[in-house]
């Protein structure tokens, strides 16, 4: 999953974005307004920001009545210590998805980002089901036939992603996008690696290729 921070206290932002990166999140911060605002009209590849509301050269509130008026369709977390009652309807009313109040607790944060996400893709709970294999979202946890697989965080963001997109073709640059945000330096055959790895552990059937396209997780045909 691809997070946006939008924190402009420099000591908490850090903590936020190091501890999410420990849980398997891939996370890009900002530290203004107008920043967040360009980052989010520009980039349609970030899932989820995380919105403080007292940010230095536009306030957040404002940013989110921006890019909601832009029909940008990026989830909204508000975190922020911004108490009232008032502020609280408005951030949900102008279109936040969860509000949270500092302090907090990161894994709270991190079980709450998993919960929209799941459910703008259509899915209400955190087990997934594709044939023999079974996958917890929640706990980061794979079983095929039963058995316990282990991948590595990255090897199970790919798989949650063609998951919870089964039948669509998700292309090499979105993953790269998902797994590395704005980083540089990505070797030009790391996702080909990854793939490999999955099907190694989960069976060369379950993603596809679609060459010059990328990759899918086809649907099961459930046909007599």
């Amino acid at each position: 999953m691809r997070v946006l921070l939008a924190e402009d206290d420099k000591s908490l932002g850090q903590g936020i974005s190091d501890g999410l990166q420990k849980l398997g999140f891939c996370v890009d911060w900002l530290q203004d307004g107008l920043s967040i605002e360009h980052a989010i009209m520009n980039d349609d590849g970030i899932d989820i920001l995380i919105l403080d509301l007292g940010l230095p050269r536009k306030d957040g509130l404002d940013v989110l009545k921006t890019i909601r008026a832009a029909d940008k369709s990026v989830s909204v977390l508000i975190l922020t210590a911004r108490d009232a009652v008032e502020q609280r309807i408005a951030g949900l009313d102008l279109g936040a998805d969860d509000y949270m109040l500092k302090p907090f607790d990161l894994h709270e944060l991190a079980a709450r980002l998993r919960a929209i996400v799941r459910r703008k893709s259509g899915f209400t709970q955190a087990l997934l089901s594709y044939g023999d294999l079974q996958v917890n979202l929640s706990e980061h946890s794979v079983k095929v036939q039963g058995q316990q697989v282990n991948l590595s965080h990255i090897e199970f963001a790919i798989l949650e992603h063609l998951l919870t997109h089964i039948g669509q073709v998700v292309s090499k640059q979105r993953i790269e996008s998902l797994l590395y945000g704005w980083s540089e330096g990505v070797e030009s055959n790391a996702i080909e690696v990854h793939i490999h790895h999955l099907r190694k552990k989960l069976g060369k059937e379950l993603i596809k290729t679609l060459r010059g396209l990328g990759y899918m997780v086809p649907k099961i045909n459930t046909d007599a």
